[in-house]
């Protein structure tokens, strides 16, 4: 189980810091990676989701086993992500950078597989 929780604290350790910022540089994305944003709704939506996710993890991370079941959409969560940038990287939509964030995501997801079968036997 400290697996389980070394894991889900430092996803939403790194989750809060690297995705916080992002209320703020809503402009300066689209001056440095253009074309500028131009759906500011979709944009503000998914920094706050991600988020909430990331308050998610922390919560999972206090008790892994009672919380085992939050693990597989938290699988989810990561997975989409890591895959869709993969995709949008090779289909030339997206900048070859961010496949440092696809590649951390991939990373959290296969740590979030291991946490969930190592959480199995420990009941609930």
């Amino acid at each position: 189980m400290k697996f389980a929780k070394v894991v889900f604290w430092v996803a939403g350790v790194w989750g809060l810091l690297v995705i916080t910022p992002l209320y703020f540089l809503f402009d300066l994305i689209g001056r440095k990676d253009p074309p500028a944003i131009t759906h500011p709704d979709f944009y503000y939506g998914f920094v706050g989701c991600a988020l909430g996710w990331q308050i998610a993890f922390l919560m999972i991370a206090r008790d892994p086993v009672k919380y085992r079941s939050m693990i597989l959409p938290s699988m989810m969560e990561k997975f989409s992500y890591a895959i869709a940038v993969v995709a949008l990287v090779t289909q030339g939509r997206t900048n070859p950078r961010d496949l440092i964030f696809a590649a951390t995501d991939g990373l959290l997801g296969a740590l979030f597989v291991t946490a969930w079968v190592k959480t199995g036997g420990e009941g609930s």
